[in-house]
C-alpha cells in the first residue's frame, strides 16, 4: 500500500515504511504528477516546470533518472523490467496511478465533496473533522513557490487548494 502526502510536507510510505524520495528536483516531479491527479503531463512541460524555462542540455535524461529513482522507491518489489504500475510512461509524458485514498490531497477533497449532501450534522461534523485532520502544513509546501504550484484559474499546476486550516 502506498500512501503520498502533499498536504504539508511531500511524504511517501510504501507498505508503512517511510521512502526516501531524493533531491528537490526528484521530489517536484512526483509533485507535478500527484497534482495533475492522473493526468498524463508531457515530458516538455515537466522539463519547462523543473527548470523553469531554462532547462540543461541532458534535462530529458535528468527526467528520466528521477522518474526511474521514484519508481524504485515507490516500488521496491517490482522486478527488474517489468512495467511500472504507479508512476506509469504514457505518451507523451508520465502519469501517476494511485487509488484515490492514496493521496491525502484526494482524500480530503472527497471527504468534503462527500460532506455537503449529508443529513446528518454530527456525520458531516465527523468527515470535516477527518478531512481537516489530513492537513500538516501548507500545501505542496515545498514547492508552493514554484510558478507551476500557483493557485488560481491561470496556472498550469496543481488545483486551487485551501489554506491549511488555523489550529
Amino acid at each position: 500500500m502506498i500512501r503520498v502526502r502533499v498536504l504539508g510536507p511531500l511524504e511517501a510510505e510504501v507498505n508503512g515504511h517511510a521512502v526516501d524520495l531524493g533531491g528537490p528536483r526528484q521530489r517536484a516531479v512526483l509533485a507535478l504528477l500527484v497534482a495533475a491527479r492522473g493526468d498524463v503531463v508531457p515530458v516538455d512541460r515537466l522539463i519547462d516546470d523543473l527548470w523553469r524555462g531554462e532547462p540543461p542540455p541532458r534535462a530529458t535524461g535528468a527526467l528520466q533518472a528521477y522518474v526511474s529513482n521514484l519508481r524504485r522507491a515507490l516500488e521496491p518489489d517490482r522486478p527488474p523490467r517489468a512495467p511500472a504500475t504507479v508512476l506509469v510512461s504514457v505518451p507523451p509524458g508520465y502519469a501517476v496511478r494511485l487509488p484515490a485514498d492514496a493521496v491525502d490531497a484526494w482524500r480530503f477533497e472527497a471527504l468534503v465533496r462527500g460532506s455537503g449532501g449529508a443529513s446528518d450534522p454530527a456525520g458531516v461534523r465527523a468527515r470535516l473533522e477527518q478531512a481537516l485532520g489530513l492537513w500538516r502544513g501548507p500545501a505542496y509546501a515545498e514547492v508552493a513557490a514554484e510558478p507551476w504550484a500557483a493557485a488560481g484559474p491561470s496556472a498550469s499546476g496543481p488545483p486551487s487548494t485551501p489554506p491549511a486550516p488555523r489550529r
